[in-house]
């Protein structure tokens, strides 16, 4: 029997575990007799990662560009960091894709002839050096007068709003329809009615709840329809969809401030009467004769402390099923068919 030292049978054993090695690259046999292989050798330790099989399993990888391996850790990190990467520039292509620019328009020349065209307007993004120009700032201060949204935003911000276009420094939406002031609403809705109703809005933001209430007040016969400038959607093309004709034949008023202008309609004797369920006067035992401007408010947080302090009447739908509350537009639908039916 021929007699080893401690160096050649340290130096045999690490042959044979280096064949073996070798012979078990990718996938070790099921049925392997030693089961611990694959998470310690036979000293206990995690075997060190060979560089030719390494090389190997990248050359692989390579080859195969739509299945990363996950042999190697580190190729397989950077190869889902990079499809990761690419799925994230879809989903972004995707997301600016379902956002509709026809109504957008942007950069100094464009913005600045369509507002001296006068052009019906929903909202305005601008930086602090347009507000501030000598040939925008007039133009600005008008329009904001006239309830047009007009926010000071920085450069990153109307580049994100954009995607990425050459804005310089102002962007506006359009809106579907041109709206009419405070006073020119009040005067047509009297004109051949002796008892009006207008809607106003507080806190609906969201278009097609704005557009289904617009949808309803025409179908009603309301008068016209008041929107803050700010806490509120505006007259988009969602809007104008989702109210399916009726922004067409219902005039609009767009107000800085609602609480303002619910004053001045009282000044015109219009009786305020606001929605909500807290109320004990049911909207069924209502039987007012007067010119009437209903408030209608946001689903999660109604109509505002300091508005409802403006209503002469605060009414409620009466509910007989386990649901507490309505959507907007149908609780506005709902109303607005008891206070024409009088």
């Amino acid at each position: 029997m021929k007699n080893y030292s401690k160096k050649d049978y340290s130096e045999n054993k690490r042959k044979n575990y280096t064949n073996r090695s070798e012979s078990n690259k990718f996938l070790r046999p099921s049925n392997s007799s030693d089961e611990n292989y694959s998470k310690k050798n036979t000293f206990g330790k995690k075997p060190k990662n060979n560089k030719n099989q390494i090389s190997k399993i990248k050359s692989e990888d390579k080859k195969d560009k739509n299945f990363p391996s996950s042999s190697n850790k580190n190729f397989s990190y950077k190869s889902n960091s990079r499809f990761s990467s690419n799925n994230n520039d879809l989903n972004l292509q995707q997301f600016s894709n379902k956002r509709n620019f026809d109504d957008w328009i942007w950069g100094k020349h464009s913005v600045y002839e369509a507002l001296i065209s006068e052009r019906p307007i929903n909202r305005i993004w601008c930086t602090s050096e347009i507000i501030s120009s000598e040939k925008f700032y007039i133009l600005l201060k008008e329009l904001k007068a006239k309830g047009v949204l007009i926010e000071d935003v920085s450069w990153n911000r109307l580049s994100q709003l954009t995607f990425g276009a050459s804005h310089q420094g102002v962007a506006m939406q359009l809106a579907h329809k041109k709206s009419i002031s405070l006073d020119k609403l009040i005067d047509l809705s009297k004109t051949n009615c002796k008892n009006p109703i207008i809607v106003a809005l507080d806190g609906i933001t969201d278009p097609h709840n704005l557009g289904a209430i617009i949808r309803s007040a025409e179908a009603f016969n309301c008068k016209g329809i008041i929107l803050p400038q700010r806490r509120s959607a505006g007259l988009t093309g969602t809007v104008a969809k989702v109210a399916a004709g009726a922004l067409e034949h219902i005039p609009v008023s767009r107000v800085v401030n609602l609480n303002r202008s619910l004053e001045v309609l009282k000044k015109n004797n219009f009786l305020t009467v606001g929605l909500s369920e807290d109320s004990q006067l049911s909207i069924s035992s209502f039987n007012e004769k007067s010119p009437i401007v209903v408030i209608i408010g946001s689903e999660d947080k109604g109509i505002s402390l300091l508005t409802q302090k403006k209503c002469d009447y605060i009414l409620r739908i009466p509910l007989k099923g386990k649901t507490s509350s309505l959507n907007a537009s149908v609780a506005a639908a709902i109303s607005l068919f008891h206070l024409t039916s009088n």
